[in-house]
């Protein structure tokens, strides 16, 4: 077994590796970025080296100082992770010339599998079965446009380096064709280096599911069962689960069959994920294989009481797999959630910014969560704006079902935009319950999935106040501990006043709407004049932020966090988020109007107007790069382009004016 190992990645997974090693007594050293220098995994590694600067390609993506980082600090193998350098053949080929190993599969097995067009073709001659499509060499827009004709639409172009979702089409218009192909090779060139694509029949309602496959170097290959992954947006696995609900003895083992035959068809070593469509006539197709370590690899975990990440490395290190797996059953029934920091509202639209409180449910036997980051980090716009994953384990999937929902609704995450409601109401659809499992899931549900704000009910408003007041009490007492007279009465944070009740009012907002609450202080609490009566109030607030609050009578808990203003309450597993007003703020700035404004940090890379040039309403003008994808901006309503601020390539912050409009009625 190695002594040290060099973990080439960042986030959960480079924690998960370090947790993994340290169990095992292998040594380890963490790699950062600039923007990294202070992340978790650097805090929990043995040793950790800086590698450049914030951007992947100058850090993360820099095989040479990867490499140089393990040799000086005597690593004697790399372990990629998932992601950046995970997947590069040439990257396996530096670690052996340098003397280290790869822990992973041959760098022929990587390449092999590498672009997607080869390996389907790889995998025809090995008996795979394959979605109707075209993987050739030539790549000219008429050819591409002909071969949709052909296969028929609606067609899916595929980015032939790509993976995690990026890189990726639907087109259902031949109209549209030459415009998603456009962008679909921006966004493969930026993601992967190269802009080949492929184009496949995008098939009905079906279902994404995946088999886990590890080989040795004894010649040992086998499938350790399957993971349904078909709850997805923009083609990226939100909710996973294992064994795929379902799934008859007779189709696992096909399907398994299948995935171990491609494994072997290229000579492959380590942990691999084969993945497939399944169809509603349970007829079922290639469509790639990672061959890497997947995000999901925990479910299998579960089920298999495999820990995937140790026989990682016992296999680079030459130990054979242990026998009797061929015979395993999977036992109980897994489910991941993936935490994002991202707005379902805005269209899954990435978020960043810190994570001014943090809190995740209990862990055993039952529940695992794998993160990497804590309270007080921040999500930036270098990297995936996951949060954590979210593991549960149950007798059976109802039990697992449950045990989700309950995880969910103890995961309190406040100063940053989150899918907590969004997988909380997947988790509870009727058709999850009931399996009714597909690619569209999400979209088909959109509308019954996406968390929408409403109004508060009475006992939330009060607890919200009364939060406030708590809070301000205490930082009363702790700012009148440290005064030269403490028991002066002007310390007292009661509103008192003589010879009447002390009276105040708690100005609010909730989605743009004022409110008012009046209130009274007593001896023993507070009265609140809530839009359906006086209420008392009274209650504790905990220094991390948990709330017992008695309203009219009701004993209720909560999680409760106030920032600089904004207000979040954790009841029930929603969370519930106010603006505390200041009746006399400063002055304020107007907001930006007559502009096209950036949703995130990020970069431009394409411009789709010219300046001066009349426009309709939702036609696209600019295209920026974010969070590893392209988002489109577009006309707010008919008028015309009156300039455009930033060139192609320049990085812009959140709220930038990219494009200055005039409205039609204003234009001249």
């Amino acid at each position: 077994m190695f002594s040290r190992i060099l973990i080439a990645n960042r986030g959960e997974i480079a924690c998960r590796v370090i947790r993994t090693a340290r169990r095992m007594g292998v040594g380890t050293v963490a790699v950062y970025s600039d923007a990294d220098a202070d992340a978790l995994h650097v805090a929990q590694a043995d040793e950790a080296r800086a590698i450049g600067p914030a951007p992947a390609r100058q850090s993360y993506l820099s095989a040479g100082a990867l490499i140089a980082a393990a040799r000086d600090s005597g690593a004697e193998a790399i372990h990629p992770g998932y992601g950046f350098l995970s997947e590069n053949a040439d990257f396996a080929e530096a670690c052996a010339a340098a003397g280290l190993v790869f822990i992973g599969p041959p760098a022929a097995a990587i390449r092999a599998m590498g672009g997607k067009s080869e390996a389907k073709a790889l995998m025809a001659q090995a008996g795979v079965p394959l979605v109707p499509g075209y993987h050739g060499d030539r790549q000219d827009v008429d050819i591409l446009a002909a071969e949709a004709d052909r296969i028929g639409y609606p067609v899916l172009i595929k980015a032939s380096a790509g993976g995690g979702g990026k890189g990726m089409r639907v087109v259902a218009d031949p109209a549209r064709f030459a415009g998603d192909l456009a962008a679909t090779r921006r966004e493969a060139r930026a993601s992967f280096g190269s802009d080949r694509v492929l184009i496949e029949k995008y098939l009905d309602r079906p279902r994404h599911v995946e088999v886990q496959v590890f080989a040795d170097g004894h010649g040992r290959c086998l499938s350790l069962f399957e993971r349904d992954c078909s709850i997805q947006r923009r083609h990226q696995k939100v909710i996973e689960e294992a064994p795929a609900p379902g799934m008859d003895p007779a189709l696992r083992r096909r399907m398994g069959q299948a995935a171990v035959a491609a494994a072997r068809a290229i000579g492959y070593q380590g942990a691999g994920t084969v993945e497939f469509l399944l169809d509603r006539d349970g007829r079922f197709y290639f469509m790639e294989m990672n061959t890497r370590l997947q995000v999901e690899h925990p479910v299998t975990e579960f089920i298999t009481g495999l820990d995937l990440v140790e026989w990682q490395l016992r296999v680079a290190a030459g130990e054979p797999l242990p026998s009797g797996l061929e015979d395993a059953v999977p036992r109980g029934h897994a489910i991941e959630a993936r935490l994002y920091a991202e707005d379902p509202d805005r269209d899954f639209l990435p978020a960043v910014g810190p994570l001014d409180h943090l809190r995740f449910p209990e862990t055993g036997p039952f529940v695992r969560i794998d993160s990497g980051v804590r309270p007080g980090d921040r999500i930036g716009v270098h990297y995936d704006p996951m949060i954590a994953k979210l593991i549960v384990w149950g007798e059976d999937r109802p039990a697992a079902i449950r045990r989700l929902r309950a995880a969910l609704a103890a995961t309190e995450v406040a100063g940053i935009a989150t899918n907590i409601g969004f997988l909380s109401a997947i988790a509870g659809h009727p058709a999850f319950a009931a399996a009714e499992l597909d690619t569209g899931f999400i979209a088909r549900h959109r509308d019954t999935l996406t968390e929408t704000a409403g109004q508060l009910s009475e006992p939330v408003l009060g607890m919200a106040c009364l939060g406030v007041l708590l809070g301000r009490r205490a930082a009363a007492a702790e700012a009148a501990a440290g005064a030269a007279d403490p028991y002066s009465p002007w310390a007292i944070p009661d509103g008192g006043r003589l010879n009447d009740d002390a009276h105040d009012a708690l100005l609010l907002s909730l989605n743009g709407d004022r409110l008012t609450v009046p209130l009274i202080y007593r001896r023993d609490g507070y009265e609140l004049g809530l839009p359906g009566g006086w209420v008392s109030a009274t209650g504790s607030l905990s220094a991390d932020g948990r709330l017992a609050a008695t309203i009219g009578g009701v004993r209720r808990s909560a999680g409760f966090v106030h920032r600089n203003g904004q207000i979040s309450l954790f009841v029930g597993g929603i969370r519930h988020s106010l603006t505390l007003v200041d009746p006399l703020p400063p002055d304020g700035r107007d907001a930006v109007e007559g502009g096209v404004q950036a949703m995130m940090h990020g970069t431009i890379v394409a411009h789709l107007v010219e300046a001066g040039a009349p426009v309709c309403a939702g036609q696209p003008l600019v295209v920026m790069e974010a969070m590893k994808m392209e988002h489109t901006l577009r006309a707010p309503a008919d008028g015309r382009v009156a300039r455009i601020n930033y060139p192609v390539g320049a990085l812009v912050e959140e709220g930038a004016v990219l494009v200055d409009f005039e409205t039609a009625e204003a234009a001249p």
